[in-house]
């Protein structure tokens, strides 16, 4: 019994050494103000207490990248 617990042990120890492993993606989206069009990182956003401009205005759009994504017709 106490040989069981000792193996599972192990094999969780080693599953989260994988997982601690692999490095979390992220995704950099950038927005606009609408106003005064200043470029503002989603991660500084999310550090406010809310989503506003430093101009004041609330409204953001998104910024594109300036790559062009082609698709083949089918």
């Amino acid at each position: 019994m106490i040989n069981m617990v000792e193996e599972i042990t192990d094999e969780i120890e080693e599953i989260t050494d994988e997982i601690e492993e692999t490095p979390a993606v992220t995704f950099d989206v950038n927005y606009a103000c609408l106003r005064c069009a200043t470029v503002v990182s989603n991660t500084e956003l999310s550090r406010l207490p809310e989503i506003k401009c430093i101009c004041g205005f609330r409204v953001f759009t998104k910024v594109r990248p300036a790559v062009v994504k082609t698709v083949k017709a089918v």
